[in-house]
């Protein structure tokens, strides 16, 4: 795991009713709240070497915005959409057109839940998914996103930036 300093943060970017964690089923979510959840990536993150933006939306065009904001003001995007994981188009071409390393996180195991949470339109925008684990998930995907632009750094360009190359 690559240890930097990264001059613009990881946005990490919760969808619809992840404020209720803690709460909302917790035999499959878990117990920990959104702000434990928080705790445990900004820890990562300082870790390695990484700052972030932690944001919770329950609606799907503010995620869209903050998307948006990332591309210029961030260096890389671990999303938990939630349920829109499954619905959202738009949220899927607002991750590609950000053009910047996205990582998908699930509390739980998405492919041993009901059969329509099987397909996640955030995962044809990412390069890497992270479901099942609980709130360790997100631990793992700030160390697997520092990795990520520690080794886009080293190609130069406009990988370099975070960016993905064509």
């Amino acid at each position: 795991m690559a240890a930097l300093m990264h001059a613009k943060p990881v946005y990490v970017l919760n969808g619809p009713n992840l404020n209720l964690l803690g709460a909302r089923e917790p035999d499959v979510y878990g117990h920990e709240t959104l702000a434990d959840v928080r705790r445990r990536a900004e820890s990562a993150a300082a870790r390695v070497g990484l700052t972030l933006e932690f944001r919770q939306s329950n609606h799907e065009g503010q995620l869209i915005d903050w998307v948006h904001e990332a591309r210029d003001k961030g260096s890389g995007l671990i999303v938990n959409a939630g349920g829109l994981t499954h619905t959202s188009i738009a949220l899927l071409d607002a991750l590609q057109a950000a053009e910047l390393p996205v990582i998908e996180v699930h509390l739980s195991n998405i492919f041993r839940r009901e059969p329509y949470r099987h397909h996640s339109y955030v995962s044809l925008a990412a390069k890497g998914v992270i479901c099942g684990l609980g709130a360790k998930g997100y631990e793992l995907a700030v160390e697997a996103m520092a990795d990520v632009l520690a080794a886009n750094a080293g190609k130069g360009g406009p990988a370099a930036a975070g960016k993905k190359t064509p």
